[in-house]
């Protein structure tokens, strides 16, 4: 019974598959994103609005650490998918055993650097003036459980391989529900402040991770390894870091524009730009919900049926899951049009923050409709193992447009350039990634469904 899981893959119908793989995955990536939100709002109110340009700061650092997981989690993810596919159960298990290795060695030495040179990243990445000592606190603890964040991430990517998506939802809602509930005790109850933010965001991903082991060492998981499959292999090895890599490099431009973005406003606005870009960036993930949702639901069917030679299942998913998710994203989106200022005002109640988030935040949000063309366009040929024209194409959007869009536009628009270069990356990225699918689907997917 637990073969045929994974083999469902590659035998029901693509709209069943997907709503099966998505659905989980956006809930999982919904409630996270509430967390996020959540989260946010009541450390601005119950700390202050400062906390969360401290939290802001910190997140570049520790989300590229715990990156590493997920770039181990991702690239290993889809050598599985396409070894099941191809029923090598042998590469499966030593690809597991390599991810697992590689995630405790990297994620640790990291964490250990980052720590090491705390007092010099803080004010690189905008932690400066009343920012610098809240931000320092949060960093620290935060800093303390990124290896076992790092073993989540990589875990939660795993499971959704082996054709799992409910419980990669569950080891997704877990996190995300116990740091409110860690929130509320650290934070109002015990008054611990930004300690408290930290160790309740930490507290939540140890639950996770014992959760994730036991799944594992549980009859749910099909990935049974044994000693000999932790030994590295080089070939496991070499493939697992090229697809990672892309995830990697996405995660460090991310954090490269950040540091960017946070230092750049800090210079035209000072603490209250820096604020209303991070409730912006939280509520980015819950707009892109449904998308993000849809893209990881779309890669271990890709995967999987690339694997098995199955071509035009894989060309159905890919137009599937760009309708579903555009149609969804625009949902969200034109809600959101309507009520910023509202939403605003659920993080603070700091007058000036109010008065400049939600103009920013519908500029920002321009061009959230067509991202789906995107991401699920750059997840493509990652789920393949195309590992080239992923990076190249996940780099689009922030590293080859908006990086230096946010340099150029701010000399004839000031602030309000930093802002208008998101929608203007999002368009250009869109356009670039949408012309590659297009020419893969035509040049490489017309093999009919190989027996």
């Amino acid at each position: 019974m637990i073969k045929e899981s994974s083999q469902d893959l590659g035998t029901q119908p693509i709209s069943k598959l997907l709503i099966k793989q998505a659905v989980p995955a956006s809930i999982g990536i919904l409630v996270m994103s509430l967390n996020i939100l959540i989260d946010t709002i009541f450390v601005g109110n119950w700390i202050g609005s400062l906390a969360i340009a401290a939290i802001n700061v910190v997140l570049p650092v520790s989300f590229f650490i715990a990156a590493l997981g997920m770039a181990i989690g991702v690239g290993g993810s889809s050598i599985i998918s396409r070894a099941l596919g191809a029923k090598n159960k042998e590469k499966a298990l030593k690809t597991f055993g390599n991810q697992l290795t590689l995630t405790l060695l990297f994620t640790i030495s990291f964490a250990v650097f980052g720590l090491y040179f705390v007092d010099t990243l803080i004010p690189a990445f905008g932690g400066k003036g009343n920012i610098f000592d809240p931000a320092k606190i949060y960093y620290e603890i935060i800093l303390y459980g990124v290896p076992v964040l790092g073993f989540v991430m990589m875990g939660n990517n795993v499971i959704r391989a082996e054709g799992k998506p409910k419980f990669a939802m569950y080891a997704m809602l877990i996190p995300s529900i116990g740091n409110l509930v860690f929130d509320y005790i650290f934070i109002n109850l015990l008054g611990y402040g930004m300690a408290g933010a930290a160790w309740a965001t930490t507290g939540s991903y140890i639950v996770s991770f014992i959760f994730i082991l036991w799944y594992f060492l549980s009859k749910n998981s099909e990935l049974k390894i044994n000693l000999s499959h932790f030994k590295l292999d080089k070939e496991i090895v070499s493939e697992i870091g090229s697809l990672g890599f892309v995830t990697l490099a996405r995660q460090a431009v991310v954090s490269v524009t950040f540091l960017l973005v946070n230092n750049a406003l800090y210079g035209f606005g000072g603490e209250t730009s820096v604020t209303a870009y991070a409730i912006v960036g939280r509520m980015m993930m819950f707009v892109l919900f449904p998308v993000f949702g849809i893209t990881q639901g779309f890669i271990p069917i890709a995967g999987y049926n690339y694997g098995a030679k199955q071509f035009d299942r894989v060309k159905e998913v890919i137009y599937t899951a760009i309708k579903s998710a555009t149609v969804l994203g625009t949902i969200i989106f034109i809600g959101l049009m309507f009520f910023p200022e509202v939403i605003t005002k659920w993080f603070t109640s700091d007058i000036a923050v109010i008065n400049v988030t939600p103009n920013y935040m519908r500029i920002a949000f321009a061009a959230v409709p067509i991202l789906a063309i995107q991401l699920i366009s750059a997840a493509y040929f990652q789920a393949v193992g195309k590992a080239l024209p992923a990076l190249l194409l996940t780099l689009t959007r922030q590293a080859i447009f908006f990086i230096p869009l946010m340099f150029i536009l701010p000399e004839f628009f000031g602030e309000l350039g930093i802002w208008i270069a998101f929608p203007i990356a999002d368009v250009l990225s869109t356009i670039v990634t949408y012309y590659f699918l297009r020419r893969e689907v035509k040049l490489k997917l017309q093999t009919k469904e190989v027996e």
